[in-house]
């Protein structure tokens, strides 16, 4: 195909190098032109402006840093919706504002252009070796007609559900890993602080029930299905641990905000009298302050599951 794709930096670079490899044809800008030799030298066009990449191409990719700069990207005499064409989609690969997706949607459906929200994850070096997930979300139609592009891009393509439906599911992603690195930070300058050296600590918890499965799937056990009778782990034995470990930290004067926090989130639970149950109900007091109910059917969880073992 003949591909557009606008923003060659840390991630743009890597994709699109890997689009071209598989022998599209490549149409590239960016706000830096130096970014684009590397590209243009492997056979690449260089355009001028977001709307002469549109018009002379058949679908366009935007990488770019966030939400201000897709919208000004996607806006304006120069801008991408200026020189799309009837049926032409854009996916942006951009970790991108759910809301600001969907409100730019509509300037595309009046131009009869599609967009799609199609955030990745991999990171530098999945976008430079194609190890990549590509979330996507909008028509459903469009995206299995240039499945083929994705697939040049990432191992990992999926279809997520309606425009910004990829884009939250990404943020959630992020989301998670940031706030387990903070707890991860808390928990071993506890360890440390309380003598044991750092190496042995990792090298020990990594081997545990933590540390040898996938970060999310252990969602599927209690959580994800709502079922929490009978426990694997009861919450009683649970708050025992974590008190037990904000207890060290306040001996050995470590700060212990996330720690606290979670302590106070089961002990809630226990005071609901939960204290037999398992011990990730406490995470029903976030569901009843969010106003949802999480319930997942154990056989569509299991699926999942067992397609990861093929």
């Amino acid at each position: 195909m003949r591909v557009g794709f606008i923003g060659l930096g840390t991630m743009g670079s890597g994709i699109s190098a890997n689009m071209r490899k598989a022998g599209h044809e490549m149409v590239v800008h960016d706000a830096r032109r130096q970014a684009a030799e590397k590209i243009c030298a492997a056979g690449a066009e260089w355009a001028d402006s977001p709307k002469a990449v549109a018009e002379a191409t058949e679908v366009v990719f935007t990488s770019l840093p966030g939400p201000k700069e897709f919208e000004a990207v996607v806006r304006g005499d120069n801008g991408l919706i200026a020189g799309m064409s009837r049926g032409q989609p854009l996916f942006d690969l951009t970790t991108n504002s759910p809301t600001v997706i969907r409100n730019l949607e509509p300037l595309f459906t009046e131009r009869g252009a599609v967009l799609l929200d199609s955030p990745v994850s991999g990171g530098p070096a999945g976008a430079h070796s194609g190890k990549m997930a590509i979330w996507v979300g909008g028509d459903e139609q469009v995206f299995q007609r240039y499945r083929a592009v994705l697939d040049a891009a990432g191992d990992q393509v999926s279809y997520i559900g309606p425009i910004g439906a990829a884009s939250v599911a990404k943020l959630v992603h992020n989301l998670s890993g940031y706030m387990i690195q903070t707890a991860l930070a808390e928990a071993f300058t506890m360890g440390v602080k309380a003598g044991v050296d750092p190496l042995t600590i990792w090298k020990a918890v990594r081997q545990g029930a933590g540390g040898r499965r996938r970060t999310f799937d252990g969602l599927a056990d209690q959580f994800l299905p709502g079922t929490f009778d009978p426990p694997s782990f009861a919450l009683r034995l649970a708050h025992k641990d974590v008190s037990l470990a904000v207890a060290l930290g306040r001996e050995n004067k470590v700060p212990m905000r996330l720690a606290n926090m979670t302590l106070e989130e089961m002990t809630e639970a226990m005071n609901r009298g939960w204290a037999d149950r398992d011990s990730r109900v406490a995470m029903l007091l976030q569901e009843e302050r969010a106003g949802v109910e999480i319930k997942v059917p154990a056989a569509a969880l299991k699926e999942v599951l067992d397609k990861d073992k093929k």
